[in-house]
């Protein structure tokens, strides 16, 4: 049998700057699952399960980005890209709409206030000075 052909996959998240081994297309159904890190010792920090909330808070937090917030002071800021912030908020718009009576009060007022967050802080940045 002839060998695959791949790309190569390198987790650099929480490595403190070292690269982890590459993973390649080849040897990645061996792993647990790409792209997951694994814990490193036994004193790992326990990650909180992924909640409607915490979903839209972290779409929001990206467009934020996009639109040149600075939300961790110790990271370089992005560079503004209102398109894809735009998306960001379109997609959350949609998620609105498609999710109507079907959110507790606490998810829907996450929802509509990170809208409105988003929605002022992109007109500022959209209208002509």
């Amino acid at each position: 049998m002839a060998e695959e052909q791949g790309f190569v996959i390198r987790d650099r998240r929480a490595s403190g700057g070292t690269e982890a081994p590459p993973v390649t297309a080849s040897t990645a159904h061996t792993s647990t699952s790409v792209g997951t890190p694994q814990p490193e010792s036994s004193q790992s920090v326990p990650v909180p399960p992924v909640t409607f909330s915490s979903f839209v808070i972290s779409l929001g937090s990206s467009s934020l980005m996009l639109m040149g917030e600075q939300l961790d002071p110790q990271q370089p800021s992005m560079p503004v890209n209102l398109p894809q912030a735009k998306e960001i908020i379109d997609l959350l718009s949609v998620l609105e709409d498609k999710t109507k009576g079907n959110l507790t009060s606490d998810e829907q007022t996450v929802l509509r206030d990170m809208l409105y967050a988003l929605r002022m802080k992109y007109v500022t940045l959209a209208s002509p000075k």
